[in-house]
């Protein structure tokens, strides 16, 4: 058995966060020929649903890097490496220094999500909680209210590039921590920052699928940093044209661009779906 794994943004979505006519045909297709296929993403459940909604994803799927991985049929997550707010002390005085609003996202015994931040202070930190999914079945409270015993999933934050760089330099001084970011879409002067424990990962997710689904061998695609690990125990990887150097590197082959359909023309003749 095969099992392909997509990253969303960048990769299996286009330039709008969609999956486009074309991709959700060929979706169906690999249903019909019963290719599995599942989703890697730093993306959380929520944010995911928007664009995932009708397009029959069945098999468990990795989200936040790794930290989680959602089982669909059991409606149920199983965790992967949390985070206690001592692990992210000297990393949320770097946030205060910095003037960053954080955005703290934790899981409670029952799998209930609840996101705590301070008051909000611009447009961009607004399209921040947009992008997060926040509006869609997330408990939100104020960031003072965060429990001292809290299991913290994931850290998101957005801000100038200098500041952000001041948390990173924060970051990098704790083994622990592991962050990606990269700039606000086209706009170089706003940087976005994911932040997680150094020991999840998207390859310790799908290492695991792996075994958990008897798969043999694992097909992956992927556009950025946190899609390394990901790649490194993939039997085959995949990088649109649009993905940084690293990653090409990486990649078994570089393929068609993300906003050009790269992945699902690149699927149709590999597996001659018609």
């Amino acid at each position: 058995m095969e099992l392909i794994v997509f990253d969303l943004d960048g990769t299996l979505l286009n330039k709008e966060s969609a999956i486009s006519d074309y991709t959700s045909e060929t979706l169906r297709l690999l249903a019909e020929h019963q290719i599995a296929y599942t989703v890697a993403t730093g993306r959380t459940l929520h944010s995911a649903r928007s664009v995932l909604g009708e397009h029959d994803f069945l098999l468990p799927q990795a989200y936040k890097n790794g930290v989680m991985t959602w089982h669909p049929e059991e409606m149920r997550f199983t965790k992967g490496a949390m985070l206690t707010m001592s692990e992210l002390d000297h990393v949320f005085r770097a946030f205060r220094y910095a003037d960053v609003t954080p955005l703290v996202f934790t899981l409670d015994e029952k799998q209930r999500s609840t996101v705590y931040h301070a008051p909000l202070k611009s447009g961009i930190e607004q399209e921040l909680v947009s992008h997060a999914g926040l509006g869609d079945n997330l408990r939100t409270r104020a960031l003072d209210e965060l429990p001292g015993d809290a299991v913290i999933t994931h850290v998101n934050a957005i801000g100038p590039c200098e500041a952000i760089e001041t948390v990173l330099r924060s970051v990098n001084e704790e083994p622990q921590l592991v962050a990606y970011s990269g700039t606000l879409r086209d706009d170089r002067q706003w940087r976005w920052l994911d932040l997680h424990h150094s020991e999840a990962s998207k390859g310790g997710a799908i290492a695991d699928l792996r075994d958990i689904l008897g798969i043999e061998r694992v097909i992956c695609f992927g556009d950025s940093d946190n899609d390394l690990s990901m790649f490194a125990v993939a039997d085959e990887s995949y990088a649109p044209a649009n993905a940084n150097d690293a990653i090409k590197a990486a990649a078994t082959a570089v393929i068609g661009h993300h906003d050009e359909e790269g992945i699902a023309r690149f699927l149709r003749e590999r597996f001659k779906l018609n």
